[in-house]
């Protein structure tokens, strides 16, 4: 028998290697999100790929689905009117045939599951108030308001900026929008909160007049990553968050800097730009690649571009597509939010009550930084001597709280010192568990002290198991045990202090560091 999938049941969402599926009546062509042509990318939705092959109509039926193994360059190709994309690659794929002859009890049995197919869906009141839930995302859009653009040109942008906002399904649990209006200076017009319903973000839209002046886009980016995403301004937890730049000509300032503080702090950014600088306009840009420097990824998917204000109905669905493709949102991992950070700390009878004291303090503050949850970011510590002992594990505390209060209850062992073994210890026992996980992991050596043991090996394999390695020295810790630690280029992953004091200085180059290295793993 076919199982009833929904419209917009993907290839990676099916469990077995051929599957027979029912797809639904009337699903939304617009909506769909297809990639590459006879082999589609598991990403792809499979009644559109279905429809895109020709296999069925809109009218829905049943298909069987074959799983086949990734691919690279998955082709953009027009069929049956679905437009699918381009992927350079993906993990897994799958084809689409006709199921011949199909037993009628099948479809009938399946169909009283899928959606009913008498034409139009009846219109649920309440599905409408929640909008489109297969598109969480929390986006502000940055309009032009520059002299650049000009009023007039600033409606038709008010225009299309209605238009997908009214596509993407505005809903309490679909997609959420905010405006901020880019000039001299940038002016946030509404935050997520206001507005729950397209009809009246669309009022808002219509609202919106123009500022004129500079187009500052770099510090309106800039300001918007910063200050629009707060939980108190209506983003939510766990939702990407993407700001969807439009650029009427080029930007006056530089994008280059907005583009990494919005990296940094986890927002997508898209560009979409219209009417590009033509060749006598170029000596004026500041910066040529402005588009590729602001963007999340500069893999092609995070812009677009239109080559005017006027006709844009038909650009409007493709970047809907785009901002509802929950999966393509790779800016939403952050070094805050998707790491692993052990700290290895040293008991040694050398340290002390009061200065193990201000090793835990600096432990505090750099967990602090972090967005430690479930889905998040994770903290494990382990104290050694000439022994080990784990204080908790990376399993132990899902809340930022709970850890922050195991740090501050870490009892002193006081004893010898082998660093290496200690190193060794926590890759197996503490790094170990994770190494498969979706986190980057980072080791935090503190040591005041000659080690008695070889460090470079343990070091070496805890490298090789794709653990950073930060080594931070206080007092009579030897420079070259330190280095010998830490991971590659080894001055900017080394750290010393004379006093246990100097420790609160090297707080924020710490979480900075992780956060480089992060951002330089994804690149």
């Amino acid at each position: 028998a076919s199982t009833a999938i929904t419209c917009f049941t993907r290839g990676l969402d099916l469990r077995k290697e051929t599957e027979d599926v029912l797809c639904p009546a009337n699903c939304p062509l617009w909506q769909f999100y297809v990639f590459g042509d006879g082999v589609y990318a598991s990403l792809s939705s499979i009644c559109g790929a279905a429809i895109h092959r020709g296999v069925i109509t809109n009218a829905g039926g049943a298909v069987r689905v074959q799983t086949l193994p990734g691919q690279e360059s998955y082709p953009a190709v027009n069929a049956n009117g679905i437009q699918s994309q381009v992927l350079t690659r993906w993990a897994s794929s799958f084809s689409v045939t006709r199921i011949k002859n199909t037993a009628l009890e099948a479809v009938g049995r399946s169909v009283s599951t899928a959606r009913p197919s008498t034409g139009k869906r009846p219109k649920k009141p309440l599905d409408k108030k929640a909008g489109n839930k297969d598109c969480k995302a929390d986006i502000a859009f940055l309009i032009d308001g520059s002299y650049n653009i000009g009023q007039r040109r600033f409606n038709l942008q008010k225009n299309f900026v209605g238009k997908v906002a009214v596509m993407l399904g505005i809903g309490t649990e679909g997609p959420h929008v905010g405006v901020v209006q880019a000039s001299e200076h940038p002016k946030i017009e509404f935050y997520l909160k206001n507005f729950t319903a397209a009809k009246e973000v669309l009022f808002a839209i219509k609202e919106l007049g123009f500022r004129g002046g500079n187009s500052n886009t770099g510090k309106a980016l800039k300001h918007t990553a910063q200050k629009f995403f707060s939980l108190e301004n209506g983003a939510r937890k766990g939702i990407p968050k993407i700001i969807v730049v439009f650029l009427d000509g080029w930007p006056s300032d530089d994008i280059e800097e907005a583009g990494i503080v919005a990296r940094e702090f986890g927002v997508n950014v898209f560009i979409v730009s219209v009417a590009k600088p033509t060749t006598e306009e170029l000596g004026m840009v500041q910066d040529i690649g402005f588009v590729d420097k602001a963007v999340c990824r500069n893999n092609g998917f995070f812009s677009y571009q239109m080559p005017t204000w006027f006709g844009t109905t038909k650009y409007v669905k493709p970047l809907v597509q785009k901002l509802c493709s929950h999966e393509q949102m790779l800016c939403s991992k952050t070094c805050y939010n998707s790491v692993n950070i052990g700290f290895l700390i040293d008991g040694s009878s050398s340290v002390g009550d009061s200065n193990f004291r201000l090793v835990l303090e600096f432990i505090s503050n750099v967990a602090k930084a972090f967005e430690v949850s479930d889905i998040g970011s994770k903290i494990a510590a382990v104290q050694f001597t000439y022994d080990q002992r784990t204080e908790f594990s990376f399993t132990d505390y899902t809340a930022k709280e709970k850890v922050l209060s195991a740090i501050r209850n870490i009892r002193y062992m006081s004893g010898g010192t082998a660093t290496g073994d200690a190193i060794s210890f926590t890759t197996r026992n503490v790094f170990g568990p994770v190494k498969d996980g979706p986190n980057k992991n980072f080791l935090i050596v503190l040591t005041d002290g000659q080690s008695y043991d070889d460090v470079r090996g343990p070091a070496a394999a805890a490298q090789k198991a794709g653990i950073t390695v930060f080594s931070v020295g206080v007092a009579w810790a030897p420079l070259d045990d330190l280095k010998d630690m830490a991971s590659e280029p080894r001055e900017s992953h080394t750290f010393f202090t004379r006093e246990f004091t100097g420790l609160e200085q090297m707080v924020p180059d710490v979480i900075r560091g992780i956060c480089k290295d992060f951002l330089d793993s994804k690149q």
